[in-house]
């Protein structure tokens, strides 16, 4: 049996954690567990408010394009970041130290069946986030913009 934080715990625990990331400028916070998974702060734009909002994400950096999933630990509903980045594709993300504008969309089927299995290597938690919802869990590509 699979345990998730009530939604007041995790929302203060991620507030921590980017608050970290931030004033460390990536040196404290880019990396989580034993198997230290990649975590890149994503900043998406308020679809209701217009604000900048910050989210620590889980990230595999691809040759080309970094990918998160938006799996909200496998509630039923999609995480704000999510709805966020799909009224307002651009983006920013920071890994570590290193700050890139990117431009968020959804995966194709076929992109998506490609790096499932690169994204449950990095979480094997992904397989249980999507069996514990109805939705299915969206793989998002945030591709650099050309500087």
């Amino acid at each position: 049996m699979s345990f998730t934080p009530p939604a007041v715990v995790e929302r203060l625990t991620s507030r921590l954690h980017r608050t970290i990331y931030r004033r460390s400028n990536g040196e404290r916070g880019a990396s989580v567990g034993r198997s230290k998974r990649p975590v890149a702060l994503l900043t998406t734009t308020g679809r209701k408010t217009g604000a900048r909002r910050e989210w620590p994400v889980l990230c595999l950096a691809t040759d080309d394009a970094f990918v998160v999933v938006a799996s909200n630990a496998g509630r039923d509903r999609h995480p704000a970041w999510y709805l966020n980045a799909r009224a307002n594709a651009a983006c920013e993300l920071q890994l570590g130290p290193d700050r890139f504008l990117v431009t968020a969309r959804d995966a194709t089927e076929d992109e998506a069946r490609a790096l499932w299995p690169r994204l449950h290597e990095l979480h094997p938690g992904f397989a249980t986030y999507q069996a514990k919802t109805r939705r299915k869990l969206p793989v998002v590509i945030l591709e650099p913009q050309a500087s």
